[in-house]
């Protein structure tokens, strides 16, 4: 009798919550219309329409800074960005309704990588209180085209480093959390991002969150496996591929040390660009509708350039310009310089480069500008991470260190400079950074070891 008592409370305390955020959304609300936004099926073709209409995805998953960056996206084509939490979503909502954009909104909710207890029922009572708040706040807002209430909640790794299994109920929580949403807002979809887009997983977020309206998947070099994926799994759902870029940096090869190797950035745009024509763009399975590229922004994650199309100094990169090209058809006016090669003392990353302490060194790196800019070079000398992170949160960016430069060579496909190496023994990395004076810039960067 004392169980029926206490399930009985919780029942009528949910519903009398549910029931006065209505009332209270309604009361500060009712000026707004919403979108309407559904998933199409046709002739096993999967879309999207926004108020009767067709809708198309071009979108970025963008970290907020300033309006600037969001006009930026309108201008390169973009109509829609993906967010991972609310901090500035009454900022994003503003810009988009006056630039015309869609967000698939991301709200925040527990990840077992983080600490998160899915067997923590009291824990997971008052994060599903939050996120219906959340939802009923902004679910009228004529802009909102989703909701992404979890991001790679399946990224969790043993005490090797190697993947595993998450908690089921981490999955059966999302789908109380979609059901709910399904009954105070029919007009979105709603949808939680996997880390890739392996079928085990799949399943499971099928046998507990049967009612998720969009699989959304996050790859990034094995996006050109997607369609195996798609086609094993054989499950009646579209799928959004809410991340994809350049290649991952646990996708590359390593120095002997365990460093990765990042592509220079007109590596990386030819790469991400081929990808996104081939399995996005030219979509063979009936089942993408939509894509996020990363990042539309700048984080530190192994280093400061590897995922963001811009650099902290706002200047834009050439996976911008391939975006545009494959949103508009056509490159933009002004391209960003095109860096390709690095090495030093002609050795590749790839060859593991040692130096001693002091020893002389020439780094080269092959770079041009398409529209025949001159170009500028920055060279900045960093120690490596010293604490890596995982599933993209939080990693500190490691201090610039002196760099004892001699002589450079500028040239209008290359640039070298001569240098000494750190006194100090330890693993580095050096950067070029080639800027054209109008906004663009080419990153290129290369690890080495000073060892006695």
């Amino acid at each position: 009798m004392k169980s029926t008592f206490v399930m009985t409370s919780r029942l009528f305390s949910s519903i009398l919550f549910l029931a006065l955020s209505s009332l209270l959304v309604a009361c500060n609300d009712s000026a707004q219309t919403p979108s309407v936004v559904k998933v199409l099926k046709k002739d096993n073709q999967y879309s999207l329409s926004v108020n009767g209409q067709p809708y198309d995805v071009r979108g970025v998953g963008l970290g907020y800074k300033n309006d600037e960056r969001v006009i930026a996206l309108k201008e390169a084509g973009g109509n829609t960005f993906r967010t991972w939490e609310l901090t500035n979503i009454e900022q994003e909502l503003a810009i988009a309704e006056k630039q015309g954009l869609m967000i698939a909104v991301g709200i925040k909710t527990g990840k077992e990588l983080l600490g998160f207890d899915y067997n923590d029922e009291e824990a997971v009572a008052k994060q599903f209180k939050r996120v219906i708040a959340d939802i009923e706040k902004y679910k009228n807002h004529p802009n909102v085209l989703m909701w992404v209430i979890n991001n790679e909640p399946n990224l969790l790794f043993d005490e090797e480093g190697k993947l595993k299994e998450v908690n089921p109920k981490v999955y059966a929580a999302m789908g109380d959390i979609i059901d709910t949403i399904h009954q105070i807002d029919p007009n979105h979809p709603v949808t939680f991002s996997l880390a890739g887009a392996n079928p085990k997983d799949i399943a499971n977020v099928l046998k507990y969150a049967p009612n998720i309206d969009i699989l959304s998947v996050q790859n990034y070099g094995d996006l050109v496996a997607l369609p195996d994926s798609i086609a094993k799994s054989n499950v009646d759902k579209p799928y959004m591929v809410t991340e994809f870029g350049p290649m991952g940096h646990w996708e590359l090869p390593t120095t002997e040390w365990q460093r990765e190797i990042e592509e220079p950035s007109a590596v990386k745009a030819a790469g991400m660009a081929k990808r996104m024509q081939d399995v996005i763009l030219d979509d063979k399975t009936g089942k993408i509708i939509g894509s996020f590229a990363f990042f539309w922004g700048q984080k530190q994650e192994r280093t400061p350039t590897w995922y963001g199309m811009f650099n902290e100094s706002g200047e834009q990169t050439a996976r911008i310009d391939e975006l545009t090209r494959l949103w508009t058809g056509q490159y933009p006016a002004n391209r960003a310089p095109l860096s390709k090669v690095i090495s030093i003392n002609n050795t590749q990353a790839v060859e593991n480069i040692r130096l001693k302490p002091g020893q002389l060194a020439t780094v080269k790196v092959q770079v041009s500008d398409p529209d025949g800019d001159p170009l500028t070079h920055d060279w900045v000398l960093m120690q490596e991470v010293e604490t890596r992170s995982q599933g993209g949160h939080f990693e500190a960016k490691p201090a610039a260190l002196t760099l004892k430069t001699l002589n450079s060579n500028v040239q209008a496909d290359f640039v070298e400079m001569t240098f000494n190496a750190p006194d100090k023994v330890g693993e580095y990395r050096l950067f070029n950074y080639a800027h054209d004076g109008k906004n663009k810039v080419g990153n290129a960067n290369i690890p080495f070891m000073v060892e006695n």
